[in-house]
């Protein structure tokens, strides 16, 4: 067995005393794999900036400005993580749901013309337009 030790000891992660979490079955049940790099965008933001029952109340304009998304892309990816139940959302008011228990998300095919890449894609790509 490998012995993990961290790499900066000095800046081990704490949980906040605002409230706010990914859930590591976003990514094992492969729930990530089915949105847009936007829509992943989006979810990150909003989990947060969620309050402990997952509600936010910001605003298409602020989404737009933080994101750096037009109108039309903050639409599609709401409802890219609408569609895989990822959040509800009625105007003006955003709730990031609960993962389903044992529920695991289906593989994804390539033959539409919305491309859908991994967390790693999406971290690459922003580490692209970093530097």
């Amino acid at each position: 067995m490998v012995q993990k030790h961290p790499l900066c000891p000095d800046r081990i992660r704490k949980v906040p005393k605002q409230f706010s979490w990914i859930d590591h079955r976003l990514v094992r049940d492969r729930h990530i794999d089915r949105c847009s790099h936007q829509a992943a965008a989006l979810y990150l933001f909003l989990v947060t900036v969620a309050d402990a029952q997952g509600l936010s109340y910001y605003s298409d304009r602020s989404l737009s400005q933080r994101l750096s998304m037009d109108e039309n892309s903050l639409a599609a990816a709401r409802q890219d993580l609408i569609r895989i139940e990822l959040v509800a959302y009625k105007h003006p008011l955003y709730q990031v749901l609960a993962l389903q228990d044992g529920c695991q998300a289906p593989s994804i095919t390539t033959g539409s013309s919305v491309q859908f890449h991994s967390l790693g894609q999406i971290f690459k790509q922003l580490g692209r337009g970093a530097s």
